[in-house]
């Protein structure tokens, strides 16, 4: 089996490559074109896979819908999983034009390579929580409404449909996996809960002294990332294309998070955190809380970590990433005063 993943060298990109490297595929990841190297999420499976030829990188573009087109040509790959995206939502209303262009030109680009691709080819597009808005407390599931609240939330509607409309009118295997907030220690570290854990390890190290954060009373239905990669799998598989939500069926706020952290370390969160209207987003989504039923039971899916045990996993892993930046600061390798850049 040859897979194909855009977003290859992101949180999901690198723990998805290495479940279908288990399994005997052959993968090929997009990487963007730069002056450095982005690929220290996935480092580690280039050193085990490339020389063997199981794990092969090409530079691309979701943009450039010729070049798309053309490794899609070449690969012939069975599976191609769009994983592909600016996908930092408060970033989206200061790049939405961006945002855009990557969320719904890259999902289009790709069905239509497949459309026209001489063989059967299985379609997963990422889709995201996002798209519902958040504004009731309501369970979401497949059916329930979109009301996008961000340009990232409207780029991932599109995909979303355009994959719909491509598997009823053309009968390409599209399928769409709505999944809910999911971590891990290959967050970006812009993302609030790896800034939380990150500051956590640090503040306990002692070189850093406070955690400035936005609306601590946002509520997300966060799982592992690790069970949602395995969950894209399980729908691929399926006999037939649907859509899926992927979720853990409990929501914690932002506080909840930063207390559960903190408590790690014994440490009272309130004598650290600060809150800043810079960190706010233009147009909240206050509360997301999603229903996996048709996953659990059809797929057999569930998640393996809960709430508690992903926030453990988080924090020990920056304790650790601390400890090194400790080594550092001694060497005189690194600034001893660091925070992240505000994104308003």
């Amino acid at each position: 089996m040859k897979a194909l993943i855009t977003g290859i060298t992101g949180q999901d990109g690198a723990y998805l490559s290495e479940l279908l490297l288990s399994h005997g595929y052959e993968v090929h990841g997009i990487v963007r074109r730069s002056s450095s190297f982005n690929t220290a999420r996935i480092d580690n499976l280039i050193s085990t896979h490339t020389k063997d030829n199981m794990l092969q990188l090409h530079y691309s573009d979701l943009l450039d819908s010729s070049s798309i087109t053309n490794l899609i040509n070449n690969v012939q790959p069975d599976e191609v999983y769009n994983l592909g995206a600016q996908s930092h939502v408060a970033v989206s209303f200061q790049n939405p034009i961006l945002t855009t262009q990557l969320g719904t030109l890259g999902s289009i680009t790709i069905l239509e390579a497949i459309r026209h691709l001489d063989k059967d080819v299985k379609f997963y597009q990422a889709s995201s929580s996002e798209m519902f808005g958040g504004s009731s407390k309501d369970m979401l599931n497949e059916n329930s409404v979109f009301d996008a609240k961000s340009p990232y939330g409207a780029s991932k509607v599109f995909a979303h449909e355009i994959t719909k409309i491509y598997r009823e009118s053309y009968n390409v295997f599209g399928v769409n996996g709505i999944l809910f907030n999911h971590e891990s220690p290959l967050r970006g570290e812009t993302f609030v809960t790896r800034k939380i854990s990150k500051a956590v390890g640090r503040i306990a190290a002692g070189i850093q002294s406070k955690l400035t954060l936005g609306n601590l009373d946002a509520s997300r239905d966060w799982g592992y990332a690790k069970d949602y990669v395995k969950g894209m799998w399980l729908m691929m598989q399926h006999n037939q294309a649907e859509d899926w939500v992927l979720a853990t069926g409990t929501s914690k706020t932002v506080r909840e998070f930063a207390e559960e952290a903190f408590k790690l370390v014994n440490l009272n969160m309130e004598d650290y955190v600060i809150t800043s209207e810079k960190y706010l987003r233009p147009n909240e989504v206050d509360y997301l809380l999603g229903d996996s039923s048709k996953a659990r039971n059809i797929l057999n899916w569930k998640p393996e970590v809960g709430f508690k045990e992903l926030v453990k996993i988080m924090v020990e892993f920056d304790i650790n990433e601390a400890k090194k930046d400790v080594a550092l600061l001694n060497d005189n390798l690194i600034s001893p005063t660091w925070e992240y850049p505000v994104v308003k």
